[in-house]
């Protein structure tokens, strides 16, 4: 475990946070800052510590996000189900192999996965719910082999992989959009604990931090939420500044790992 100073815990709280409004905001994508946040802002030198400890964050967040979409009954508990433990074998598979990359080239990779993920934001950044048919039993072969692949990234690279299964199962199934994001967190959360869990069997998973960013995730996300819902006509601009948000933070990630 790091030895961290008090200030470090308060950037960590503040990395969650930034995070937490991200998210609330945009929904899949956001997680996605947490690594760079935790390596640039908090100061943490190992970014296979980085990787896990922000795995295990974005797995709390997303449980906790899980739980009000289960409530409103935003979430098809089959699909999830079918997507999310193949994926989660991806998922151990993926963070095993992350494991063994050097932390540095780990980095300059994910940085290069940041601007594909912007690139994507942009392309898709007006897309809405669509679609009524929701077929998880005679879709289960798309969705083993799309959790398949999203799993083994997100272990990877350590992130929700938001982005990946929430358009994932809407080509798999045609499940409107906000039944997929509902039904993503159970992937999202099944994820990053699976990575989370793997990174802690070698002592990469930072307990305090992890809970520091937590909790900054939650109040973000609040605040994110809520300002979501003031700026929905202005939805396809909000994933425009993100999307240029993501990639600024990859260019600077990329330069920096390269260095």
């Amino acid at each position: 475990m790091l030895t961290l100073s008090l200030s470090q815990y308060a950037l960590g709280a503040i990395g969650g946070s930034i995070v937490g409004i991200s998210l609330g905001l945009i929904g899949g994508g956001g997680s996605i800052l947490a690594v760079p946040l935790m390596i640039y802002l908090v100061g943490i030198d190992q970014p296979h510590i980085a990787i896990g400890t922000s795995a295990l964050a974005v797995a709390a967040n997303a449980g906790i996000s899980l739980i009000n979409h289960a409530r409103r009954k935003n979430v098809r508990w089959p699909c999830a189900l079918i997507f999310a433990v193949v994926g989660v074998f991806g998922a151990f598979l993926g963070s095993s192999l992350g494991k063994m990359v050097n932390g540095q080239r780990l980095l300059m990779m994910f940085a290069i996965l940041m601007l594909v993920v912007s690139g994507l934001m942009v392309k898709h950044r007006n897309h809405g719910a669509s679609g009524a048919g929701v077929s998880c039993r005679q879709n289960a072969g798309k969705l083993s082999m799309i959790g398949g692949v999203s799993g083994v990234l997100s272990g990877f690279f350590g992130i929700g992989g938001g982005f990946l299964v929430v358009p994932g199962l809407i080509v798999a199934t045609r499940m409107p959009a906000l039944l997929a994001v509902g039904t993503s967190l159970v992937a999202v959360t099944g994820f990053g604990l699976t990575t989370a869990i793997n990174y802690s069997l070698s002592g990469m998973v930072d307990w305090p931090l992890a809970l520091v960013f937590i909790g900054g995730g939650n109040v973000g996300g609040v605040a994110g939420a809520a300002l979501a819902r003031r700026l929905s006509h202005t939805r396809g601009a909000l994933n425009l500044v993100s999307a240029a948000t993501i990639a600024l933070t990859g260019i600077y990630t990329l330069y920096h790992s390269m260095a």
